[in-house]
């Protein structure tokens, strides 16, 4: 085989991948923007800030008592028999534990917190979620990334930013 022969057949099977490999539509959002200019979810923020802290005042208040109860039986504890010392040492412990259940049934990792936050944010975000994926059929968009969680993210056209297009397809201002 001569030389040119040999030198168009590896420049075929080089080019190959390069025909073969569709190019990847990318763009990009913010979904911090996009949230903060959602009404509902800022709604639903201000609800869960509500909660919260009600709830917060509530396991204050059981601290309070708690406290309370261990400065009374510091002051009173020489006056008291061993039988009632007992009886107020285990109404402290009794408080305390209580002001630990209600931080943990609030505020825990399964708590009512997170379930009220599941309740009022996941529905907005199923809401996102389906705007960006028919925002990515009618576009033809491959790859829908988050720039406002990439913190490998130098610099991004502003052309590839369909943040704005999501909060229309939304119906926000």
């Amino acid at each position: 085989m001569n030389m040119k022969k040999y030198f168009w057949i590896v420049l075929a099977f080089a080019a190959m991948p390069l025909w073969a490999q569709k190019q990847q539509a990318i763009a990009y959002v913010d979904m911090q923007y996009i949230l903060k200019n959602l009404p509902q979810y800022e709604s639903a923020n201000e609800q869960l800030t509500l909660i919260s802290k009600r709830w917060q005042k509530e396991i204050d208040a059981a601290q309070q008592e708690a406290r309370v109860l261990a400065t009374n039986y510091q002051t009173e504890q020489i006056f008291l028999s061993a039988d009632q010392q007992k009886r107020r040492e285990e109404e402290i412990v009794n408080k305390e534990n209580e002001v630990l259940e209600l931080k943990r049934k609030y505020f825990g990792q399964d708590g009512e917190l997170y379930k009220k936050r599941e309740a009022l944010i996941k529905p907005i975000q199923d809401e996102i979620y389906t705007a960006l994926q028919d925002l990515a059929s009618e576009k033809k968009i491959d790859i829908i990334k988050d720039r406002s969680s990439d913190p490998s993210l130098i610099y991004m056209s502003s052309k590839l930013d369909i943040s704005d297009q999501v909060l229309q397809k939304l119906g926000a201002k």
